[in-house]
């Protein structure tokens, strides 16, 4: 009878660092995902209003009825990863096998049905957009769950969520730059054939990222073996300090970033305008779009290089140190933005590289802490639900971004904005205290749940070497039998 607690003699030990084309595999699966995300960030409504026919009340109906589905399918999904078990790991079938799906309901969600009247459209709309939702956090969710089974190290998964993050600026500068040149020129003046033809293109570009993630990546933990079968409760995620810290901290987090986010445009269309730059001797006069523009480009590329360095300042300075520093410092610099006059142009620039740059580590961060309160919850519990725990996680975000655009509309409508008018000096200093004040609290709150965080680097090696011993103990610290394409 074969013995089904001994490990293979021929197995290896799981690597400590991970290869760099393995780092790279898993960061453009977040370049395939953002293809995506942003494209519901940025374009969804202007689709469905402009090009599709819709009202705009008609689809923001629609967007609020299809998020509320989206929270539910998060964690349903999560559970449903949690208890796959394949030749290929848990986590991976999923990322690559629902992204054709995924690409054919993109393409769908973004077709006209001309042959519908207004009724047929709206019935459309819901049952292919919510289609594209749910294959979107079918690949999705299982890719984030993905990070915490690939290796057991705390700080290599900080480098992974590093490339992540550049994966996920790569997307985003894709969509933000190319999707209304693809319109223009696939669709040759028909937008309906060119929103149709530009998600074809981002679907495939989409299945072929996910193709990379899923040939690249190893999936090197298994969960806890157990006698008897074990339910997984919420409860072990609401007795999980860390998770429940860093989960509320994501909340605030995502309120700070929408808030400011959106008033960018409101900041340089109604205070900035068209400024004149004084540089190095020689004077520019750039239009408020190329302000604009550069403002949003140079703070990227400060990101990035903030995401690029988040490895080297978790462990000089240590993970949760760094968190907190980073977003403490982001929120006293943005206040400088509501007394900043709008011809310091250069002060201006200067203050959002910074705030841009100590972004890049926040970011990275979060999503390593939320794969190290995984480890906390299965050293606690003696049971591991990464991808519940992943999927109730990206439920944050949802609430933080929801949050987070509600505060920006209320607060202009507070102080009196009217579109298309030169403002009231009240209706200016809304825009600046939403440029400044109003997501520095945020930050704050943000701050003081951080502060509460449990897990700092000393404790995260000790519960890795504890979770170590007991894997081995149990014959579970071992590559999953699959095979790499």
């Amino acid at each position: 009878m074969e013995n089904s607690t001994a490990a293979p003699a021929n197995k290896e030990p799981t690597p400590v660092k991970l290869k760099f084309w393995e780092k790279v595999g898993y960061g453009v699966g977040d370049t395939a995902s953002n293809l995506y995300f942003q494209t519901f960030l940025y374009f969804t409504m202007v689709f469905y209003t402009d090009v599709f026919g819709l009202s705009a009340a008609v689809v923001g109906t629609m967007l609020f009825v299809s998020r509320l589905f989206d929270a539910i399918t998060d964690p349903i999904i999560g559970a449903l990863a949690d208890r796959a078990n394949t030749r290929w790991g848990k986590f991976r079938p999923f990322v690559f096998f629902f992204a054709v799906p995924m690409a054919v309901m993109g393409v769908l969600a973004f077709t006209t049905p001309d042959m519908f009247d207004d009724t047929g459209k709206l019935v459309y709309a819901y049952i292919t957009y919510n289609g594209l939702m749910v294959f979107y956090t079918l690949v999705n969710v299982p890719y984030s769950s993905l990070m915490a089974v690939i290796t057991p190290n705390s700080m290599e998964r900080v480098e992974l969520s590093s490339f992540r993050f550049v994966g996920t600026f790569v997307g985003g500068l894709i969509i933000q730059f190319g999707t209304l040149y693809l319109v223009a020129g696939l669709g040759q003046g028909n937008d309906e054939l060119g929103w149709q033809l530009t998600m074809g293109v981002f679907g495939l570009l989409a299945v072929g990222l996910l193709f990379i993630t899923f040939v690249s990546s190893k999936e090197r933990i298994a969960p806890p073996q157990h006698r008897e079968k074990t339910t997984l409760h919420l409860k072990d995620l609401f007795t999980n300090v860390a998770w429940v810290m860093i989960a509320a901290a994501t909340v605030f987090q995502l309120i700070f970033i929408v808030v400011r986010s959106s008033a960018i445009a409101y900041y340089f269309r109604y205070y900035i305008g068209e400024q004149p730059v004084h540089l190095l001797g020689m004077t520019f006069e750039p239009t408020m779009t190329t302000l604009n523009s550069l403002f949003l480009g140079l703070g990227s590329a400060a990101t990035i290089l903030g995401v690029l360095l988040t490895k080297k300042m978790a462990r000089v300075f240590d993970k949760k140190l760094t968190y907190v520093g980073c977003m403490a410092i982001s929120s006293v610099l943005s206040l400088l933005f509501f007394y900043l006059p709008p011809e310091s142009i250069v002060p201006i620039f200067l203050t959002n590289l910074v705030v841009s740059f100590v972004w890049g580590p926040v970011s990275v961060l979060q999503w390593a802490m939320y794969t190290d309160a995984a480890d906390y919850g299965e050293w606690k519990n003696h049971r591991r639900a990464t991808g519940l725990l992943m999927a109730i996680s990206l439920f944050a975000i949802k609430l933080g971004l929801a949050i987070g655009g509600g505060v920006t509309g209320w607060a202009l409508s507070y102080y009196g904005f009217e579109a298309n008018v030169e403002q009231t000096a009240e209706a200016t200093q809304g825009i600046l205290t939403l440029m400044s004040f109003i997501p520095a609290f945020f930050g704050v709150l943000c701050v003081a749940c951080m502060v509460v965080y449990p897990l700092n680097n000393k404790t995260m090696n000790d519960i890795e070497e504890k979770l170590k011993e007991r894997r081995a103990a149990e014959g579970t610290d071992r590559p999953n039998q699959d095979t790499l394409l």
